[in-house]
């Protein structure tokens, strides 16, 4: 019963998401207006915007006109709630890593989905991220604020270092994505994330080049990579150290 409200929690958080994809790469308020159909622009009832149910119920399609809906936006709300409950199970006997982690696994959502949908990374989620993930994780004693300090200045340094030594083959927006993952991490989990990423994005873009569907001058967001890796290490990142540093004790 407990995953009652965590799984209510993560699908309203999901839907306020979509409000933030739909709007921050607009520069659009997140309040004003309320929600409207992008096809018609008629505004949306309180009983057509209930997360989940309502794109079912209307199976998929606008009231007023019948425009299909997004499979972003269910997709959206139920990653969210499915990644609420993996944070309540892991940290739920812990209230201040949970909501540590629910406020990492939300921005790395809509991190994600910005990034693949227009190949961009905003600094107003990543900038005051790097503040918050520094405060939280403080607070949550999951690392030292030395740990989150130091994990800010590797994750936006190596990102520098590749800026440089590729003369611009990253951007800066996962240079800031970089800072936000070392200051909630801390930098020994950082590195667990950073090796996930780089192996996940090297492998996709093989496995893309060799399909045909990516040529060698295309670009692929790297930002849903380090998301990804992000939460990986925040669920098992000291798992996988504990793991690999073991292997030399023996």
């Amino acid at each position: 019963m407990a995953l009652v409200p965590v799984v209510t929690f993560g699908l309203v958080i999901g839907s306020f998401l979509n409000v933030v994809i739909a709007r921050v790469p607009e520069r659009r308020s997140l309040w004003m207006p309320g929600s409207t159909c992008p096809g018609c622009g008629n505004a949306i009832a309180w009983h057509d915007n209930i997360p989940l149910v309502s794109f079912l119920v209307l199976q998929g399609r606008c009231r007023a006109c019948a425009a299909p809906i997004p499979w972003r936006y269910p997709l959206v709300e139920a990653t969210t709630a499915a990644l609420f409950v993996a944070a309540w199970l892991v940290f739920g006997g812990d209230l201040r890593q949970f909501v540590m982690a629910v406020v990492f696994l939300a921005m790395l959502v809509a991190i994600t989905v910005i990034d693949l949908r227009h190949q961009i990374i905003p600094d107003v989620i990543t900038l005051p991220g790097i503040g918050v993930g520094l405060v939280a994780s403080v607070a949550a004693d999951r690392v030292s604020w030395l740990q989150s300090v130091v994990g800010i200045l590797v994750g936006g340094g190596l990102f520098v270092l590749v800026i440089v030594l590729s003369r611009g083959g990253m951007g800066g927006g996962d240079l800031k994505l970089g800072a936000m993952l070392g200051a909630f991490l801390g930098w020994q989990a950082l590195l667990v994330g950073l090796f996930v990423a780089v192996m996940l994005g090297g492998l996709s873009a093989v496995a893309l080049l060799a399909s045909r569907r990516l040529a060698r001058k295309d670009a692929i967001p790297f930002g849903p990579f380090l998301a990804l890796g992000g939460a990986v290490a925040l669920f098992w990142g000291d798992a996988i150290l504990a793991w690999y540093l073991g292997g030399f004790e023996r």
